[in-house]
């Protein structure tokens, strides 16, 4: 199978969102071909390069959203009214569409008309050449304009003013700057046999226009849903332009619902976003991400002992108790692990710690992480701060140094050189977050082996099951007593770290996400009519170029010679009539 893979700031740039996955999914699925087809989101993402590729990429296209050059197309007369009349179309339906985040869903007239104008911008692109020029013209503000003014706009748009309508043309131009690409042609995505997009938004826009020109089924992944991202962006825009905007992203995201065989979101969280955005139930498959739980396998089966358990009487001489005891991990450490940036709200940790050490004074906080951006800066040295505030440098006597219970540390330093590393020297990983996606370092400590306490935001109840402590977020008491209970009892602390590391395996591993995207590849393409019949020798068509037998090991999938009645083998002679 041929697999069109779509990706916005991602694979198979280095450090792309999603990067990691994509291979993991383009390697596990190494007997079909892929074609890469992505979006750059900046010069810095360009300069750094790829990832090595695996045999199986037979050919990587990309473009940037960042940046358009002028194509030169030059429209006549007609193309111009075309345009105008598609883009005025697709702009009246933002401007009547049902207003974001109400009850009220787009309508279907509303759906059909942004879908209509889309394709039909497509299709102008396709016949002349391109629409960069188009989209950056007067005559595209233009057409906004009127259809902000036109009866039937919704109150938001008719009050947007001259800087609003620049602002959401703007954007409108690099949101539609795939349809001017040269890759919808019979040798580009009309050549592969599914597309695959990574995310949802302008990464499936590809996907969408190969369907309309070609029939090439579309799959869309979604581990964090697109629309919801934009709802909450550009909150210092005018609320003309948050509302034409949410209205774009609306519409697209319901017609890359409908258009789609099949919505893949990572987990429930996600997969409750996209119905409340109008996904039909019967196309939603959940298909967990995939983690290697191969760098974890160490510390997961190799579970070091604790200071107060005993080995077996007997068991061990003197010698064997000193290797025990510099193989002890530190007692009572709290681990976090993560980007430091106010949505993982160390600030209540802290306080939590601070409750943490009145009942278990020698207990250790280790954060692990470093800050996301500058807002990540400023956030970390408040923390820091406040973790000097609360814990004054603590020293055994007047003449020793003293130490802070809590330690500021970066991955790759001494003590973590991995993530294995960081939970390893823990007792308990803990998760403070006010918001989360997919909590990946809670699977890293559950394949560690580790007992968790976190917060119930995003799908972190989906993940840990019943293998962990879970409190409601911004409650620094029940985070205190939960990991003071865990702390008291290590009996319990390896039952839910066994289990943890149980679920994880089962669940969040590479193998199961890899099987679970081929099955549902090949349910995909089994369920879509045939686009290029294969024919044999004689130009005759096959129903099928391999059984689906073939796929299955056994003596029937092996060619055996067979005896063949010789009517079925030799050419008969043709009957003729014999004239006198």
């Amino acid at each position: 199978m041929r697999i069109g893979l779509l990706t916005e700031g991602g694979y198979p740039y280095v450090g792309g969102e999603g990067g990691v996955w994509c291979d993991r999914l383009v390697r596990g699925l190494d007997r079909h071909e892929f074609d890469v087809y992505a979006f750059s989101t900046g010069q810095a993402q360009e300069d750094a390069g790829w990832v090595e590729l695996p045999a199986q990429i037979r050919r990587v296209r990309t473009a940037p959203l960042w940046a358009a050059e002028e194509d030169g197309v030059v429209h006549g007369r007609r193309a111009r009214r075309r345009f105008t009349q598609h883009y005025g179309e697709l702009a009246a339906a933002l401007c009547t569409s049902a207003e974001p985040g109400t009850a009220e869903k787009p309508g279907t007239a509303e759906a059909d008309r942004f879908a209509n104008a889309l394709h039909g911008l497509a299709e102008l692109a396709r016949d002349e050449g391109g629409l960069v020029a188009a989209l950056r013209s007067e005559q595209a503000v233009r057409a906004l304009e009127r259809a902000c003014r036109a009866p039937g706009a919704r109150r938001a748009a008719r009050e947007a003013r001259v800087p609003d309508l620049l602002a959401v043309a703007d954007h409108l131009e690099r949101a539609l700057r795939s349809l001017s690409l040269d890759w919808y042609e019979e040798d580009g995505l009309g050549a592969v046999d599914l597309c695959h997009a990574a995310s949802g938004g302008i990464a499936a826009l590809p996907g969408l226009l190969a369907r309309h020109f070609f029939g090439v089924p579309l799959l869309v992944t979604e581990y964090g849903v697109r629309l919801r991202t934009h709802y909450l962006t550009r909150p210092d825009a005018s609320p003309a332009v948050r509302s034409l905007l949410a209205a774009f992203h609306g519409l697209l995201t319901a017609e890359t619902y409908r258009a789609a065989s099949y919505l893949v979101p990572g987990n429930a969280h996600a997969r409750r976003w996209q119905e409340r955005c109008g996904a039909d139930r019967t196309k939603l498959r959940t298909i967990h991400p995939g983690l290697d739980a191969t760098p974890f396998a160490r510390v997961g089966e190799d579970r070091r002992p604790e200071k107060g358990e005993e080995r077996e009487k007997g068991e061990k001489g003197e010698e064997s108790r000193k290797q025990d005891k510099r193989e002890y991990a530190e007692p009572h450490t709290l681990v976090w692990l993560g980007r430091v940036e106010p949505a993982k709200d160390l600030v209540s940790l802290l306080h939590a710690f601070a409750e943490v050490r009145a009942a278990e004074p020698g207990t250790r906080l280790r954060i692990v992480g470093r800050p996301s951006g500058p807002e990540g800066e400023a956030y970390l040295g408040h923390c820091r701060a406040l973790a000097a505030q609360l814990f004054p440098d603590e020293a055994d006597g007047p003449h020793a140094v003293g130490r802070n219970p809590v330690s500021f540390e970066e991955l790759g330093g001494p003590g973590a050189e991995t993530t294995a590393d960081v939970h390893a020297g823990g007792t308990v990983t803990v998760l403070s977050s006010v918001v989360e996606g997919f909590p990946v370092g809670l699977i890293e400590a559950m394949f560690c082996g580790r007992a968790t306490v976190s917060t119930d935001v995003g799908a972190v109840v989906e993940v840990i099951g019943g293998t962990g402590l879970v409190v409601p977020p911004r409650n620094p008491r029940a985070f205190a007593e939960a990991c003071v209970s865990l702390l008291r009892d290590p009996e319990r602390r390896a039952r839910l770290g066994a289990a943890a590391r149980a679920r994880a395996l089962e669940l969040f591993s590479v193998e199961q996400n890899v099987a679970a995207f081929r099955g549902l590849y090949l349910e995909t393409v089994a369920r879509t009519p045939v686009r290029r019949p294969v024919v044999d020798g004689a130009g005759d068509p096959q129903p099928f170029a391999a059984p689906a037998e073939a796929h299955v090991h056994g003596h029937w999938t092996e060619p055996t010679p067979r005896a063949v009645p010789t009517w079925a083998v030799e050419t008969p002679e043709p009957v003729t009539e014999t004239v006198r």
